[in-house]
């Protein structure tokens, strides 16, 4: 009777994941923006960000313009059909979401978000307990995790065992 639903749960698993593929396929890009690839999503002030683009079909050249990195040219890619360019995120730009418009002829135009940061974070992460250079109070808080599940452990061990002697 076991095999019999493991089975059954197998079978409809299987075929949850069969009937979802199809539609992963038809999503083009990480936003559902179709034929638009923004290979640095999260930016920071001056780096450089890449556009590549499928819209095109076979046009050879086309013309991009960034928000905050102003205008670029996308050019034939590494694979063939695409077209890419790239732009830099100039200094001191505002942290937030601009938009990256790409154009091509005959009137193709397709747009995608990047997300400019503040860069590259400095000093330590704070996870709560305290401040980032309070290792006591850390190390007290996993001695006292690490200490109740060995005692957890301990007693379910010799429950068991008192239970396997009648």
């Amino acid at each position: 009777m076991r095999i019999k639903c493991a089975g059954v749960g197998i079978g409809l698993v299987l075929g949850a994941v069969a009937l979802s593929s199809p539609a992963a396929a038809a999503t083009s890009g990480p936003d559902g923006d179709p034929g638009i690839h923004i290979s640095s999503r999260n930016a920071a002030p001056g780096s450089t960000v890449r556009v590549s683009t499928t819209a095109c079909g076979s046009e050879t050249y086309g013309k991009g313009e960034s928000e905050a990195g102003g205008k670029f040219h996308i050019l034939p890619g590494d694979r063939k059909g695409e077209l890419a360019g790239e732009f830099e995120v100039p200094m001191g730009t505002e942290p937030g979401a601009y938009t990256v418009t790409l154009k091509c002829p005959p009137r193709v135009k397709v747009t995608g978000t990047y997300v400019v940061g503040t860069g590259h974070p400095s000093g330590a992460v704070d996870a709560g307990f305290g401040t980032a250079n309070d290792k006591s109070t850390q190390l007290a808080l996993g001695a006292v995790l690490l200490a109740g599940a060995a005692a957890g452990g301990a007693i379910k061990l010799r429950r068991r065992q008192a239970g396997a002697r009648t």
